[in-house]
């Protein structure tokens, strides 16, 4: 999952880029209101993590132009304590979360989970679709109660295809969930990594393929097994 960080003091920045890579998430940071909107909008997010900072523009303003300009991924508020007033302000602008220092980093990682989940339509972190099982905690796959085999890189694809279920997911979305902008290799890689991902549940699944293509778009999951009754 991809998560955009702005937070305008950079130790504190680099100190939760650090702690969320180190649960699986690919962090993107910003230092400033201005170019946190500008990312937001540019890319898809799994979530927006934002600091409130005026010297830096970084406010209910920031979160307010994102959703102008149909910025529609969840949006976490990390702030000292303030009144209530200026709470519902971020809530009735867009967001769907606000945690107050001092916080934990385990509730704030639980949180994140929730609104995630949330945001995607699901009510705990275990996706299931037919015989397979995703467990966003963990990051382990089960097909037919079976541990399905995954690199990281194809954790990552299999765990976006979940995230959007239904939808089609198209590779330039595969490729900035991936490598973020940098050092992003050839555009048919996705195309091997999802030949391995089918081919690895289909042993598991008696043959059974939920990944299917969608020509000239990308790529979608679908329970093949509700599909067939």
């Amino acid at each position: 999952m991809r998560v955009l960080l702005i937070d305008r003091d950079k130790a504190a920045n680099q100190g939760l880029a650090f702690f969320l890579k180190g649960k699986g998430f690919m962090v993107d940071s910003s230092f400033s209101g201005e170019d946190g909107s500008e990312m937001a909008r540019l890319y898809d997010y799994d979530l927006i993590l934002i600091e409130p900072n005026p010297s830096a523009k970084i406010g209910v303003d920031t979160l307010r132009k994102m959703r102008a300009v149909g910025v529609r991924s969840p949006v976490m508020i990390l702030s000292g304590s303030v009144p209530v007033s200026e709470k519902v302000d971020y809530f009735n602008a867009g967001a769907d979360d606000y945690l107050v220092r001092p916080y934990e980093r385990p509730e704030l990682f639980a949180r994140i989970q929730a609104v995630i989940r949330r945001a995607r339509g699901y009510d705990n972190n275990v996706i299931r679709i037919g015989q397979m099982e995703v467990n966003l905690d963990t990051k382990a796959v089960l097909v037919g109660g079976q541990v399905l085999p995954l690199t990281g890189k194809e954790y990552g694809l299999l765990e976006l295809l979940c995230l959007r279920r239904g939808m089609t997911v198209s590779k330039e979305q595969f490729l900035n969930h991936l490598y973020g902008g940098m050092d992003e290799p050839e555009m048919k890689i996705i195309d091997v990594f999802l030949c391995r991902i089918r081919n690895k549940i289909a042993r598991l699944a008696g043959g059974k393929q939920y990944i299917r293509t969608v020509w000239g778009r990308g790529y979608i999951l679908q329970d093949c097994d509700s599909d067939k009754k």
